[in-house]
């Protein structure tokens, strides 16, 4: 047990490290609140004053507020119904005994350690050009018109290149989850007489339901602020400018500052908004 002295020792060990986590997160968060209530345009003047709510009214009644807040949530949403419906389902297969399962399983985890710019990049260049891409070359062996992904589906280009990233994560935690399976229920199932179909609704999906809160819980939080991929492929056009890029734009592209910080606040706001309400669902699960 732990002594009062030991516990005093540990405190003081886990203080400078407790410090500057803190410093890390609460001096850019107390700027871009500084900055939210300032005008602040660094090439028209500097600082030109107090604001006020200013900068809050203006940037969440723009046209553009709520479309880049529905482009978000659709790009949220749509990655993690791919990522866990075919998580789900390649755990299950690697988890089956085959021939060079190793090399398989690094071969599908291994997208997950590509930088998101290289990713976007590859499917932009490599398979969604619409002259030399590997699908308009597909497309027109069968003499198909070539798709132009980024223009025509650019939500649906989007969901698609993030959710060949973060396929490989809800994977490895989906595929270990299934590893933890008792394989007794699924032989005493087998036996009872139940059908492949309902062994995986009523004795594997129940198993991975942790699992699977625990993924869309991580996508969900690391998803909300997505930029890489939306700069490389559209770069906010065709309706994929996100809540994160809106933000980049009026800081960069405007240099507007002071816009850009109560955008970064509505973005805190939001991402914490659906950081809570997931946390409860967790919780609840985990307690189940």
């Amino acid at each position: 047990m732990a002594t009062q002295h030991s516990r005093s020792a540990a405190r003081i060990m886990m203080a400078p490290a407790v410090i500057l986590l803190l410093g890390w997160m609460l001096v850019p968060l107390t700027m871009t609140l500084w900055f939210s209530f300032r005008k602040y345009l660094p090439l028209r003047g500097g600082d030109l004053g107090w604001a006020g709510f200013d900068n809050f009214t203006r940037f969440v009644s723009s046209s553009t507020f709520w479309p880049a807040v529905q482009a978000t949530l659709i790009i949220v949403v749509g990655v993690i119904v791919v990522t866990v419906v075919l998580g789900v389902l390649l755990a299950i297969l690697l988890d089956q005994p085959m021939w060079g399962q190793g090399i398989v399983r690094i071969l599908v985890i291994a997208p997950f350690f590509v930088m998101p710019t290289v990713s976007a990049l590859v499917w932009k260049n490599m398979f969604m050009d619409p002259v030399n891409g590997l699908l308009a070359n597909l497309w027109k062996a069968f003499g198909a018109q070539p798709v132009e992904w980024l223009s025509q589906a650019p939500l649906s280009s989007i969901v698609i290149i993030v959710s060949w990233e973060w396929l490989p994560f809800a994977t490895l935690i989906l595929l270990t989850a299934i590893q933890s399976l008792d394989s007794e229920q699924l032989e005493a199932a087998e036996m009872d007489g139940a059908p492949l179909l309902k062994r995986f609704w009523y004795v594997v999906l129940p198993h991975l339901s942790r699992a699977i809160t625990v993924v869309i819980l991580i996508q969900t939080i690391f998803l909300l602020s997505i930029f890489a991929e939306i700069f490389v492929t559209t770069q906010g056009a065709f309706g994929t400018r996100t809540l994160t890029y809106l933000i980049y734009q009026r800081v960069l592209e405007s240099q507007n500052v002071g816009l850009g910080s109560a955008g970064g606040v509505y973005a805190i706001i939001l991402a914490n908004i659906v950081a809570i309400f997931l946390m409860r669902i967790v919780g609840k699960n985990l307690d189940a």
